[in-house]
Formats: structure tokens, sequence, C-alpha cells
């Protein structure tokens, strides 16, 4: 197992991050406990979860990923030290999780105290905003007229940030986490974290988890770049864009209990005819070259400069095994080039 420095932090991290939304509605503790050991055993450190996990989010499950991976720790205490687990705070948008409100300074402290007590222990290693108060480019929000940033009230959000990282310093000195981070953020809001940081004399962020894949790039090489030369781990979920790049979802398939069989709440925004076009060749490249198309993805995504670590998910032990097996897998000079075709054909899937 290859371990890379977590941004900079002086955390060493495996290159691949052990995945937990399904944990808790397509996974069972039984099923999160064998998966937890398979990773360890093959030299995976580290751990992303959630507190609005398990995916799709709702009322009845919300917090019980992080109870499953409590349940664990509170059975192998021993092993915490060896492992670096990430958990995230719930942006606004959720009703049942703080009434639906913003993070703020106050938020942050609610919700780090929740999660610590589902999770078994008593700090969190990197601890990341799950999403921006304001509205961004992500969630399938990145084509044109999805987004106004003429509308965004700047001085607002500065101040909505400068009170988030209130919360988060008061975290950091009380121990109860040991760095931070972002998710589904943009160049400006890294920016301006990182402006705000310098001025209030906080730790700068570590890393930020955004999505990313041979279907939705958006993110290579200008917010990679910002991470690389800004010293921020760079950290894509979801490599497989929710499994359609596995090639199981051709043709209108659906495979019993698998994602797209479950209602969505932003419904299924990635099932478009350029996504099935794009994948249906890189299943074909796969083919040609020895490999899964899962494989053929992951090994992509590993490669590309800039990446620290890539977050993988899955819902059995084999799928983890066939995952984890990519990052043993170099693409060669003549299959990059074939995957770059396609990607100059379909820079963005969906």
């Amino acid at each position: 197992m290859k371990f890379n420095r977590l941004g900079n932090s002086d955390l060493q991290v495996s290159e691949i991050c052990l995945g937990t939304m399904t944990w808790g509605i397509q996974n069972t503790q039984q099923d999160a406990d064998e998966q937890i050991k398979y990773a360890l055993d093959k030299g995976i450190n580290f751990i992303d979860t959630a507190e609005m996990y398990p995916i799709p989010p709702n009322a009845e499950t919300y917090g019980d990923t992080e109870r499953i991976i409590g349940d664990w720790l509170s059975r192998h205490s021993a092993s915490r030290k060896d492992m670096v687990l990430m958990t995230k705070i719930a942006g606004s948008g959720l009703s049942y999780i703080r009434d639906g409100g913003p993070i703020t300074s106050q938020a942050v402290t609610e919700a780090l105290d929740d999660s610590l007590q589902r999770l078994h222990t008593d700090y969190i290693d990197v601890y990341q905003l799950h999403w921006p108060n304001r509205v961004t480019p992500h969630f399938g929000k990145h084509w044109p007229d999805m987004t106004n940033p003429t509308k965004v009230d700047r001085e607002k959000e500065v101040e909505g940030m400068r009170d988030i990282l209130v919360g988060i310093k008061n975290a950091l000195d009380s121990g109860k986490i040991k760095h931070w981070g972002l998710s589904d953020d943009t160049p400006w809001g890294i920016h301006t974290f990182l402006s705000l940081c310098k001025e209030m004399s906080i730790p700068n962020p570590v890393s930020i988890q955004n999505e990313f894949s041979l279907l939705h790039a958006k993110d290579w090489p200008y917010l990679i770049e910002m991470c690389e030369l800004e010293d921020i781990a760079y950290l894509p979920w979801s490599p497989l864009a929710t499994g359609i790049l596995s090639g199981k979802y051709a043709q209108g398939n659906r495979p019993k209990g698998s994602r797209w069989t479950l209602v969505q709440r932003m419904g299924l925004f990635r099932n478009q005819p350029l996504a099935h076009e794009a994948t249906a060749q890189y299943v074909e490249i796969a083919q040609q070259e020895g490999m899964t198309p899962s494989q053929l993805a992951l090994a992509w995504c590993k490669q590309v400069p800039g990446v620290t670590s890539t977050i993988i998910g899955a819902t059995s032990v084999s799928q983890l095994a066939e995952n984890i097996e990519a990052f043993d897998i170099s693409l060669s000079p003549s299959a990059l080039d074939k995957v770059n075709t396609v990607l100059r054909t379909f820079p963005l899937g969906f």
C-alpha cells in the first residue's frame, strides 16, 4: 500500500480511503465489520464518513453510519490510533438535522459532539464541512444557468465563513479534532478560507473532497492545481460516478440492491445519454486492457497529478477487493491515450 502526506498535516494516509455511505441502508453492521477488517488487512488506514450518512439520507437512518463505525471502534479501541478517521458536518437543507440550518460555529460544536458520541472516539482526525452555505456548482449544478455568482452576497458569505472558523478553532483548541477540511467547495471557497485562516491565526484546511471521475473531471486541472500548490490534499469521491462506470447500469439495467434502485434525494441526475455513451467506450477499453471497468476508472483516478487518496465504497467484500486491486494497476501510455480520447469527447458525461 502506498501512503501520501495529507496536505499540510503530519498524517500519512493510504492512497485508498474507505468510504462508508452505504453502511446503514445497503450494508449491515456485519457487512461493515467485514469491510473494515478487509481494508485494514490490505493496509488501508483512512476512513471517511459523515453525520448525514447513510445515503440516500433520511430522518430514520440519520447518523447510523457513524453509529456502525462507533460500534466497531467500541470493540476494537486499540486500533483507533492506527486509523485516520474523517467525518463531516452537514450543511443546510435537511430539516431533520438542526432544523435544516446552515453551518455556523454553534452548529460545528453541536454536530461535532454528536459525532464523537456516535463514533465512540475522543477525537476526529479530519473534520470537514460537507458543503458550503452558499449555492455552488456541485451536485449537478455545474451546467450553465444553474448557479449565478452575481446573486451571492459576498460580505455575508465571508462573515459566515469567519463564524464557522470560530467553531473550528474551538474544536482544534479542545483537541476534539486534529485537523479540518472542506468538501464540495470551489477555488473561491478555498481561497477565502485560506485568507481567513491567515487573518484569524487558524491552521489551514488539510484537504478537500469533491466529486471526480472519468465522467466528472471538472476540477482538473484548475481546482486541483490550487490544492497542490497550496498544500491541500485532493480527495476524489464517487470515482465510479455512483456506479455507472462499472458498466452495471448499461442498457437500463438496475441490479437488485444497487444504488440506482433507491430513491435519490436529487434524482438520478447522472443518468444521462452522454454518460452511458462514454461509459460504453471505457468498458471497451477496460476489456482490451484486461481489467474490469471499475478498475480502469480507479486506476485512472489514482494517476491524476495532485490526487492524494481516492475514496472508494463497496456493498460487498468481493466488490471492495476488486476496487482495491485497481490501485496495483498502472495504466500503460497506450491505455491512457485511449482514455484521453474518450475524455476529450465526453469531458462531462453528466
